[in-house]
């Protein structure tokens, strides 16, 4: 296992980013943790449980925001479609599914920034179920499951207050449901402990810093943050691969 400064400044920088855009904690820093620990389910189960507990700091700052009745068909997907994502992990070579991965996230983030004020994603039920289940797909094989989810809020939420509230809330109850299913296969060991506690302080340091440049973000320029997040993220898994 990698050494606990390294899972420090992992985790400092993937919870700033985390606090600061809303998501995008497992795309960065499973770039790097699953050559620090013995297995890549391993990685993912603690890469869960690291983003887990900044999301937890945030939905109880910013609770006031929150209403559940957003978040009912989305998140039933995503349970649903993560687990059986996590059933099958140990069965699949990720290469091709992260390069895929890579370019739809640049593609997806350089659609939405060039036409972001002619879309308007509708909050019905199928687009909830679609963005749930690719959500789910994505968060079991590799603990990335922000991306779909991020955009659908993202176009339907008046707020960045809004959107961090469900966005956070999304993640942290996905991630619950997949901590117990990785925890059920066997990826929740000694190894995923010790480097959970070495990456607490990294955590709090990161969601502080991160709360802080969400605070100056200007709402306009918001969504393009995301966007502009969203297509770096596809660069990184690329480059990574």
């Amino acid at each position: 296992m990698g050494t606990g400064i390294d899972i420090f400044l992992l985790a400092i920088l993937g919870s700033f980013i985390l606090r600061t855009v809303g998501f995008g904690f497992g795309i960065f820093i499973m770039t790097v943790l699953p050559f620090l620990l013995p297995s890549y389910g391993e990685a993912t189960c603690l890469s869960g449980l690291l983003a887990m507990t900044t999301s937890v700091y945030v939905v109880v700052k910013m609770r006031r925001y929150l209403d559940w009745r957003r978040l009912g068909v989305i998140l039933a997907t995503f349970v649903v479609t993560s687990t059986a994502a996590i059933f099958v992990l140990k069965r699949l070579d990720n290469f091709y599914l992260r390069m895929a991965l890579g370019i739809v996230l640049i593609v997806i983030a350089i659609y939405f920034t060039w036409l972001s004020g002619r879309i308007k994603l509708k909050a019905g039920v199928a687009t909830q179920v679609t963005a749930g289940a690719l959500s789910g797909v994505l968060g079991g094989f590799f603990g990335m499951q922000g991306p779909p989810a991020v955009l659908y809020f993202l176009s339907t939420e008046p707020s960045k207050e809004r959107y961090m509230a469900l966005i956070q809330t999304y993640l942290l109850t996905g991630n619950v449901v997949m901590l117990a299913v990785r925890a059920a296969s066997g990826f929740l060991t000694p190894a995923v402990g010790w480097g959970y506690l070495y990456g607490l302080g990294g955590v709090a340091i990161g969601t502080m810093v991160g709360g802080m440049v969400f605070e100056r973000i200007p709402q306009r320029s918001f969504r393009y943050v995301v966007y502009g997040y969203i297509a770096v993220s596809g660069i990184v898994i690329l480059a990574t691969l």
